[in-house]
Order: C-alpha cells, then structure tokens, then sequence
C-alpha cells in the first residue's frame, strides 16, 4: 500500500526534477526561449505536471531565482558569525572578502543575475524580490557584523549599511562588471578574485580600520 509519506515524495523528487530541468533550460535559452515543453521533457515528467507545480513559467522563473537568495546569505552570516571573536580582524576579514567574492562570483548566479536584469522591467516583482531577499539581506548581514566590530572597537563605522556597500563595492566592482559587460562564460580565476578579495578588504581596513599609535595593541 502506497503511503502518504511515498506520495510527498515522489511529488518532492518531482519538484526538484522540475526545478533542475528548469534552471538548465532558462539557462541555455533565455527566459522568452525556455518552454514548459521542454522543461518537462528533460525532467522526465508530464506538462501537466510541471503546470500541477507551477502555475506559469512566471511562477517558476522566480521559484528558481529567489532560491539562491538563501544560500547566499546562508554562506556570508556563516563566515560573518567567526568574526564576532576575532583575534586577528584582517585575517579573518580576508576570509569572508575571499568566501564573498568566490560565492557571488559562481558563473550560473552570474548567469541567473543576467536573466533577472534582463526580465527586470517585465517582472520587476520577482527583481525586487531578487534583491531584497538577496543582496540587500547580504548588506543587512555585513552591516550587523560591522557594527559588532565597532562595538568590539576593532573598526570606526559610523554607517554600518553603508560601510556594508563600501564593503561589497570594493571586492566585486571589477569582476562583476566584467561578467556582466563582456557576456561570456569565463570569469576571473581563483588567483584574480583572491587578490580582488585582499585588495578589497586592506582598503576597506584603511578607510574603517581602527587607528593605532605605535606600540599600542588592539582592545581585548
């Protein structure tokens, strides 16, 4: 006898199959040349289906957009969170601007941010919702870190949110623009966004590090 447990989930396995076949195919063709077709097809599944799903390609569109807001803010508060106890800041800094960077930088959300900048005007629902539970929730993460370690009197921030885009600014004004500007499927190496990354984070140190006279140690 089949169960309810069995049902939900081959209805979940079929979810995700749906959602996989989806972002390949929005992928590859774009958002005016994907078809629920050929969703489908490559999620072994029924049209009907995919419709039982997903109301519209609309709905799945932004079903696949807004689920990589989560995994980005997931992976930045994780890193943020080590630097709550601190004993070397420019270090430890250094590994979030590195994780940041290589997070943000993964060539399918860069693609995905082409579509969403591509279809913004169109959809500017799911846009908006792209950013405000995607970067905007990154900042406010960022920005609550930035505070701690000005309470902690490891950095003078007066704005943490806007200390948050300083932040962000630095390390991905070149890499992103470059994606994004040039189209192609090649971004830049480890090697380049590691150094975009320390690069970053020893500007971003100067404009808000805390400034010690000689001999002096950093507050405990």
């Amino acid at each position: 006898m089949t169960s309810e447990f069995d049902i939900e989930s081959r209805s979940a396995a079929k979810h995700r199959a749906i959602l996989a076949a989806a972002e390949k195919v929005f992928l590859k063709s774009g958002y005016d040349g994907t078809s629920m077709d050929e969703i489908a097809a490559l999620a072994g599944v029924s049209k009907q289906t995919v419709y039982k799903h997903f109301a519209d390609k609309e709905r799945l569109f932004s079903e696949i957009i807004l689920g990589t807001t989560n995994k980005i803010d997931a992976v930045v508060k994780q890193v943020a969170d080590k630097l709550t106890d601190t004993q070397d800041l420019e270090r430890d800094l250094g590994l979030l601007g590195r994780e940041f960077i290589t997070t943000l930088m993964n060539p399918n959300l860069l693609r995905l941010r082409r579509l969403v900048i591509a279809t913004a005007e169109r959809m500017p629902k799911v846009s908006t919702a792209w950013y405000e539970q995607g970067f905007e929730r990154v900042l406010a993460t960022l920005a609550s870190c930035f505070q701690r370690l000005t309470e902690q009197r490891l950095l003078m921030v007066d704005d943490p949110l806007l200390a948050a885009n300083h932040f962000a600014g630095l390390l991905l004004w070149i890499p992103v623009n470059q994606a994004m500007f040039t189209g192609g499927t090649q971004i830049a190496s480890k090697v380049e966004l590691d150094r975009y990354a320390d690069a970053g984070v020893r500007t971003f140190l100067a404009a808000y590090g805390v400034k010690l006279k000689p001999g002096a140690r950093r507050p405990k």
